[in-house]
């Protein structure tokens, strides 16, 4: 990181710490308060905007670990999420369990699913790896919608809003304070994750996982490890979006939302922290935009268009904004705003 001038770093605390400078508390105090008084200002539609990039970023982090920092590339991120989902709706709707024992037990299912589909990643990598990860995506969704008797099948299973301690999380302020608390601190695990001796070993088998073999490093250990806690992370999103909606269905978990979560990863920056962040925020915002204002603009403008084809075109769009996004920024967002602070010498902002 770059220190102000006669700013020094005196012991291994300071030098590992996050926040550095009196200035970087500030603004993180500023960030904060503004973050806990967001539901007093927004109104609903953005607070539900505001919880869905929250859930996403908590799946979209787990994946940054697993595919970003250990360099295993899965496509069927979406069915973990699921999985998560699913058991937090069965826990606490048909054996009325808590919320929080369905929160942890979906992270854990979730987590356990995932060492099942990564044993395959000792002997496979690359796209013979993301293949299997595929295969779990439609095993999965297959499972939930013919165990109809747990799931609800085709139709779905409806949700119970989540409470602890007697407190009900109804309406998106009062979940927007959950969602974002959980937020806070997985974004704080991943960042020390990332500096400590299992994510050194994670950065090593990205790199080259034959040297880092011969360094000593357990590739089988650490690579189920890293699926292990990248799907933990996507069933404690699963498990938030399930509460949140209040009723889930096997449509909210396709390929196409796996295939969106590696994109971004990609378009924040692979192997950072604010990767996620910059990918989940430009994504979904993009999505939003598209959706509310392009549609019904093109619907207005074009009346003599055919049924249905100014819906088609945000896609198209989307898709369009995602390959150019690729082509003139392949090293994601995260990469540029490094490029801005050190053009502008932003030394505040160096986490």
């Amino acid at each position: 990181m770059t220190l102000p001038s006669g700013t020094r770093n005196y012991t291994y605390a300071q030098d590992m710490a996050i926040l550095r400078t009196k200035t970087q508390w500030v603004l993180m105090a500023v960030f904060l308060v503004l973050l806990l008084t967001a539901p007093l200002y927004l109104g609903n539609y953005l607070l539900s905007v505001a919880n869905l990039i929250g859930i996403t970023l908590i799946a979209a982090t787990g994946l940054n670990i697993l595919t970003g920092y250990c360099g295993q590339l899965s496509v069927g991120h979406a069915g973990f999420i699921a999985v998560g989902a699913y058991t937090s709706a069965v826990l606490t709707n048909r054996l009325e369990l808590p919320f929080l024992v369905g929160l942890i037990c979906a992270g854990l299912m979730a987590g356990l699913v995932g060492l099942i589909f990564g044993i395959p990643s000792i002997r496979v990598k690359g796209f013979y790896l993301a293949i299997t990860t595929i295969a779990a995506q439609f095993i999965i969704i297959w499972v939930i919608n013919h165990w109809s008797s747990v799931t609800g099948g085709f139709v779905g299973i409806p949700v119970p809003e989540a409470s602890i301690g007697g407190f009900t999380f109804r309406g998106e302020a009062s979940q927007f304070y959950l969602i974002f608390g959980i937020v806070m601190l997985v974004i704080f695990f991943a960042k020390n994750l990332a500096r400590t001796r299992v994510g050194r070993a994670f950065i090593a088998i990205r790199d080259n996982d034959l040297a880092a073999q011969v360094m000593g490093i357990n590739i089988f250990y650490y690579k189920l490890l890293a699926f292990f806690i990248g799907c933990f992370l996507a069933g404690i999103a699963g498990s938030l979006m399930a509460h949140w909606i209040g009723f889930m269905n096997a449509e909210h978990f396709s390929l196409t939302e796996s295939i969106l979560y590696i994109g971004m990863i990609i378009i924040g920056g692979l192997g950072t922290t604010l990767g996620p962040i910059f990918g989940v925020v430009f994504i979904r915002l993009l999505q939003q935009v598209l959706t509310v204002m392009v549609v019904p603009s093109l619907e207005s403008t074009f009346t003599a268009l055919p049924s249905g084809f100014a819906t088609g075109v945000a896609p198209m769009l989307f898709g369009l904004i995602i390959v150019l996004f690729l082509i003139l920024e392949p090293r994601g967002l995260a990469h540029r705003w490094s490029l801005f602070k050190s053009a502008y010498r932003l030394w505040p902002f160096s986490y």
